[in-house]
């Protein structure tokens, strides 16, 4: 039997929040997939799947099970003390959003109990209930927002997190715009608002902050300068603690008005300055929502 390590992605979160949309992700990159898994059945799973020499299993839960959920951490610890790589990702949306879908497709959310009288405030119930059921497995996961972003958007988000390494601290870099909201998977939210914003030069306002023009732009001024310096202080002094408390994720947002140049700018910088000793992501919501993995040691 082949001695490769065992792979193991599971998928839950929020009913409309894109846990098919992740899990046909995890297809995609070859993972052997299966929905809404009972999590006492979990350890039985990979115990067959290994029979089968199955190394990369995708497995989606969700507040069906919500009863048997509290499992899963005792399931994880003794899953990886076999040596079994494993990854929790949470897929979250705001209540508005998930109110719209549920409107828009007509379907039933699994804990709703409508009986005839107002609707939206009985779906609206039923996603703050789910929201206390999982609020321990949200914790102890990477959450992705996917409020604001495409399916095809969600799919590459998932394919690149898959490559970050299993045993180590990835830090995700995050650039949005404050006037679309904060996006509800950072641990860390940085403001950059009162720098200088190129949207006001007309030559630098079509462009990026990926862009050169953009980046010499605001290389050029101190205030840009000591913010990234800040920035960097601060998670040089907090990230090893992080560490020690065994976090697979850390999702750093760094906001402005549009998304378009100064958070986006920052987050190429810092991606790029981390990206010497830390496994890092970046990610650019506004202007492509694709993420991308920067070099790491």
């Amino acid at each position: 039997m082949s001695s490769s390590p065992i792979e193991v992605v599971l998928i839950t979160g929020m009913s409309g929040s894109g846990k098919s949309v992740a899990l046909h992700a995890l297809e995609d990159a070859h993972y052997y997939c299966v929905d809404n898994l009972p999590p006492e059945l979990l350890g039985a799973f990979i115990e067959v799947e290994k029979i089968h020499q199955v190394h990369k299993i995708g497995i989606a839960m969700d507040v069906r099970s919500a009863a048997s959920l509290p499992l899963l951490p005792g399931q994880f610890k003794a899953l990886r003390a076999q040596g079994i790589a494993i990854k929790s990702i949470f897929l979250d949306s705001s209540t508005d959003t998930l109110v719209h879908r549920f409107s828009e497709t007509r379907r039933k959310h699994p804990l709703s109990n409508n009986d005839g009288v107002d609707q939206k405030r009985a779906l609206i119930d039923a996603i703050e209930m789910e929201r206390d059921l999982l609020a321990d497995l949200r914790d102890q996961s990477h959450v992705i927002d996917t409020s604001l972003i495409r399916s095809t958007q969600l799919q590459s988000y998932v394919k690149a997190l898959l490559s970050a390494p299993a045993k180590q601290l990835t830090l995700v870099f995050e650039s949005f715009g404050f006037k679309r909201g904060i996006p509800v998977d950072a641990d860390f939210v940085f403001d950059v608002r009162m720098l200088p914003n190129p949207h006001y030069e007309p030559a630098l306002r079509p462009l990026t902050g990926k862009d050169a023009p953009v980046a010499e732009f605001l290389q050029q001024n101190a205030e840009v300068q000591k913010m990234f310096v800040h920035i960097q202080e601060f998670l040089d002094h907090w990230l090893p603690a992080m560490t020690q408390d065994h976090r697979s994720y850390v999702t750093v947002a760094i906001g402005c008005t549009g998304g378009q140049h100064r958070s986006v700018y920052l987050v190429e910088l810092l991606a790029r300055t981390f990206a010497q000793n830390w496994s890092t992501l970046k990610r650019h919501r506004e202007i492509d929502g694709t993420l991308f993995a920067s070099n790491a040691n």
